[in-house]
């Protein structure tokens, strides 16, 4: 289980392919600090430590599946990837519960600066059936996009804006992200929870 709140960008540093699955490879300050088997979130993607590396780097598979349902098949070498280790239960929930399930990909269509901060709009495909299960946004809800837990504004049938401040801007790469940038969306779990068992 994760919060949404990214601890740093972790840079890519070799991407390999093997049956199907991506091995990524990744450069981060709190690399030696990681043991095999550990949780880690990137882009928002629950991923196992399978390997640790001298050069303050780990290794993490994606399989096919996780690939088809997020943007970690396009990472290249020298991308920046967010990354969260896995909640301690000790802590302070400082932005919403999250899996680490990636849900969809959304489309970044529009960011607009206003004063000081950006709003960026992404446009995702909804499917009629999984929307009625709660895989939508509401207005003032809490969405994770690349793994960042964020509030939606602006919530459409298929579309939603989110507000970055400065600080997140700096923090995490949504300072890569253009119109045209595929993100990973997770939506609330809270809300597929009420969605489902109010089909009952």
């Amino acid at each position: 289980m994760f919060s949404g709140i990214v601890e740093e960008p972790g840079v890519v540093t070799a991407v390999s392919r093997r049956d199907g699955n991506v091995d990524l490879r990744v450069k981060c300050s709190f690399a030696n600090e990681l043991r095999i088997d550990q949780s880690v979130a990137h882009n928002g993607v629950c991923l196992t430590v399978v390997d640790l590396h001298p050069d303050g780097t780990y290794t993490v598979t994606a399989i096919q599946e996780t690939l088809d349902r997020s943007n970690l098949g396009l990472l290249k070498e020298g991308d920046e990837v967010n990354l969260e280790r896995s909640m301690m239960m000790n802590g302070r929930l400082d932005g919403h519960i999250v899996q680490g399930h990636v849900d969809t990909t959304a489309l970044c269509t529009e960011i607009e600066e206003v004063e000081g901060s950006r709003y960026y709009k992404f446009v995702y495909k909804v499917d009629p059936a999984m929307a009625r299960q709660g895989y939508v946004t509401v207005e003032k809800g809490s969405v994770t996009v690349n793994g960042v837990s964020l509030t939606v504004c602006d919530s459409g049938r298929d579309s939603f804006r989110v507000a970055i401040i400065p600080y997140t801007f700096e923090h995490t790469n949504f300072k890569a992200i253009r119109p045209g940038t595929r993100v990973n969306i997770e939506f609330d779990i809270i809300g597929k929870y009420l969605a489902r068992l109010s089909q009952f």
